[in-house]
């Protein structure tokens, strides 16, 4: 059963369509290098590229033999005449199955490369847009120190373009064919005909193999996108924290097309992070997927068929999965709401507190020692908290702190834009062609 989280494209990727039409490809691209050694005549091998897949004729000889190569030859030997004998010459089912499985990876993966470069499009974008946004950062879910709001989507920006990377090597890693025979001698078919297939298909032959492609190429394959999944996980669990009402400094898109306009059956005010919370739980589906994937990879002698019932499963789930999930938060991250004036209000919270790093600083730089600078900043950032009072009123009115850094001076400390004025340093090596003017300290 196709998920509902699935989407077209991906979908007709791991269809029984486009599975048994590889399967069909590679067939004939082996009669065609059989007759280049000779041994099927060109007359046949003109009749042999109309050969047809018949599902219905398949699913009747299924039927009978429960063995899906054996049911799939004959339903494509019946398309022909005498000249069928040459279909599966020499073959064993892995030299078609794997073969054709790897070309459905080699197609998964281009799609989710693509679905990668519109999700890093619309980080960096966003990332352009709030990099002169202040807002708190945080530590153990704690204020910390100000930081630029869009230094947040320019890291989630460099987390993609690592994924980018781990896609392409995994593409070096799965996309290879095996054409190899029973248990990979090539006793059956000789190297040439794997040769010969592969450049027709575009990939490269597995330098060795047994009667399968081995397994780490498809569990490195579920790896890459477990780590894609988690990043999303990441990032769309900050966006649901940020969205807590206590918080709210950003709200997933709300009754906007492709979105929800309804956020609970008994409280109408509610708007949820849902799309939010369906990333993370399907994140959690494809993560458990690569124990089942490196459980594939040891199998019995030259191969067993223990990896082969859950395979069906988890490739397909995965590749859906994630496909589904990155198209979903590039949505998110392009049409979420966010409110700098809450983040102000956020930044205020503490009053004052956030500028306690920089006073520590200014007076072991007037000549106090760091441990009773901190020690002196630290009492008044517990006052701060304690009695509910303002972290600079403090400061101005302790003749030990304007004594060592003067009134004026300390005034020039409370100033928000002194935590963004390295951010175009960053963006820079990132590549970001920033166009806003730079924040500025009063």
């Amino acid at each position: 059963m196709i998920p509902r989280y699935s989407r077209p494209a991906m979908s007709k990727i791991w269809s029984d369509e486009n599975m048994y039409g590889l399967w069909l490809n590679i067939e004939i691209a082996a009669s065609q290098a059989w007759t280049n050694l000779g041994v099927v005549p060109r007359s046949d091998m003109d009749l042999i590229r109309g050969a047809s897949f018949d599902m219905e004729l398949y699913n009747l000889h299924f039927e009978e033999t429960k063995h899906d190569v054996v049911s799939f030859t004959r339903s494509v030997m019946a398309s022909l005449g005498d000249e069928s004998r040459w279909i599966h010459h020499g073959l064993t089912s892995n030299d078609v199955k794997d073969t054709a499985l790897s070309l459905q990876l080699l197609q998964a993966i281009d799609l989710l490369d693509k679905d990668v470069d519109d999700l890093m499009a619309v980080l960096k974008v966003r990332a352009e847009e709030f990099i002169d946004t202040p807002a708190m950062g945080r530590s153990h879910g704690i204020h910390a120190e100000p930081m630029s709001f869009g230094l947040k989507f320019a890291l989630w920006w460099d987390e993609m373009r690592r994924h980018k990377v781990r896609l392409a090597q995994t593409r070096e890693v799965v996309g290879v064919g095996k054409i190899s025979g029973p248990v990979g001698t090539y006793a059956s078919v000789p190297p040439e005909i794997e040769e010969t297939v592969c450049i027709e298909l575009g990939i490269e032959p597995a330098p060795v193999s047994n009667q399968i492609i081995q397994r780490d190429r498809h569990a490195q394959y579920v790896q890459t996108l477990a780590l894609i999944a988690a990043s999303l996980d990441k990032f769309a669990t900050e966006i649901r924290a940020l969205q807590r009402t206590e918080i709210r400094e950003v709200e997933e898109p709300f009754a906007q097309p492709g979105f929800v306009t309804t956020g609970s059956s008994a409280m109408p005010h509610k708007r949820n992070p849902e799309i939010c919370e369906r990333i993370c739980g399907l994140a959690r589906l494809v993560r458990g997927h690569t124990i089942t994937a490196l459980d594939n990879v040891p199998l019995w002698h030259e191969r067993d068929i223990s990896h082969s019932s859950a395979e069906r499963m988890i490739l397909p789930d995965s590749s859906l999965a994630v496909d589904y999930i990155l198209e979903r938060f590039t949505a998110v991250i392009k049409g979420m709401r966010v409110y700098p004036e809450r983040m102000m209000v956020n930044l205020e919270l503490t009053r004052g507190l956030p500028f306690s790093p920089r006073v520590m600083l200014a007076l072991v730089e007037s000549g106090m020692a760091r441990t009773a600078a901190y020690k002196k900043v630290q009492s008044l950032a517990m006052r701060t908290w304690d009695e509910s009072l303002d972290f600079r009123e403090l400061l101005r009115n302790d003749s030990e702190v304007t004594d060592a850094i003067g009134t004026k001076e300390l005034e020039t400390l409370f100033d928000y834009n002194h935590f963004l004025r390295y951010v175009r340093h960053t963006y820079g090596r990132l590549g970001f062609c920033v166009v806003a003017e730079p924040a500025t300290e009063d």
